[in-house]
């Protein structure tokens, strides 16, 4: 274990009482993964049942347009697989909160189809929850293969995240993750229906401990995280976790307010005073020009956070499901 993010993960409870079988729900969202998804769970499948012969995989189908529909529900003929196909693409996060919801074992494994999460690291991940880690999770150790501007970003999000919030988000820590029973029953309990899910595995705490990894490069396809996607994702993070934005503002507001009020009694007393003439025009039209960008962008900071109290009392399910190919061997039995 690495003392990564020691100050984030507590140390395991001593003198614990010894877990249950391991029964393991994996979970893998998939969206447009025709090129990865059977070698990928044929590789999954191998190394789970190395760690217990009681185990599920469940393959959540995020509006997937290739031929991962096909694919999956060969492979739910082949493998323990419960397929989970999605009524259209409504994003990552509801697809891994699809997944988390149909789990049945009393540990879950969060993990992507594209290879980049290393299935190697599952026997370490098993051990530390079998010492008593509730969480288990993997934090991106090399962004070397990333563009600086990305690397520049992502470091940027996660002090703004950060920054004067109560509960810290692990910078680098993805989705990648290995969860007790507890842990996955306490996300499935949160009501929000806009779900950005690193900060949801931070906010619910319990212990946890981080393991680095670097992220091997895809076997086939493309990520569907582009710039657009990746930018929404991180205003969605910084309007469900944080005030930071309208705080900053308010300092904002507060500091042209109290510049314009020294400019004011400047010009005054230059005027009444010193007797200078005062050219109006310029700074009038410079002034209007500042507040009128300020207050736009004040507004529009504010529209986002009312835009996301509006999902939210919509009251609208996080995901719909189009089809339930369940054939997991954890399934109860009538």
């Amino acid at each position: 274990m690495t003392e990564l993010h020691a100050d984030i993960a507590p140390a395991a409870p001593k003198g614990m009482l010894p877990r249950a079988p391991l029964r393991l729900s994996c979970v893998v969202p998939a969206h447009n993964e025709e090129g990865n998804l059977e070698a990928f769970l044929r590789a999954l499948d191998a190394t789970v049942r190395t760690l217990t012969p009681d185990y599920e995989l469940i393959v959540v189908n995020d509006g997937s347009r290739d031929a991962t529909h096909e694919i999956a529900l060969r492979m739910a003929q082949e493998l323990p697989v419960r397929y989970l196909a999605l009524s259209r693409n409504f994003g990552k996060e509801a697809a891994l909160s699809a997944g988390i919801d149909h789990a049945r074992g009393n540990a879950v494994v969060l993990i992507d189809a594209d290879f980049q999460h290393p299935l190697q690291m599952l026997p370490q991940m098993c051990e530390l929850w079998q010492s008593g880690y509730d969480m288990v999770y993997g934090v991106i150790a090399d962004r070397g293969a990333e563009s600086g501007a990305k690397r520049v970003g992502t470091n940027l999000f996660y002090r703004l995240m950060n920054a004067g919030n109560l509960v810290k988000i692990p910078p680098n820590a993805g989705d990648f993750r290995w969860l007790d029973r507890c842990v996955a029953d306490a996300l499935k309990a949160l009501p929000e229906s806009h779900r950005f899910m690193k900060g949801l595995y931070a906010w619910v705490g319990f212990k946890a401990a981080a393991l680095p990894f670097v992220p091997a490069d895809r076997t086939a396809g493309a990520s569907s995280f582009n710039f657009r996607r990746l930018g929404s994702l991180a205003l969605l993070g910084l309007t469900s976790f944080t005030t930071l934005p309208l705080r900053v503002w308010s300092v904002v507001g507060g500091i042209i307010s109290l510049a314009a009020l020294l400019y004011g009694l400047w010009i005054t007393m230059e005027t009444l005073i010193f007797g200078n003439p005062l050219d109006g025009w310029p700074t009038l039209a410079a002034s209007i020009m500042l507040f009128s960008g300020v207050q736009l962008m004040s507004i529009g900071i504010l529209g986002e956070y009312i835009g996301r109290i509006y999902d939210e009392v919509k009251r609208r399910p996080t995901y719909l499901l189009a089809r339930d190919e369940d054939r997991s061997p954890l399934a109860p039995r009538d």
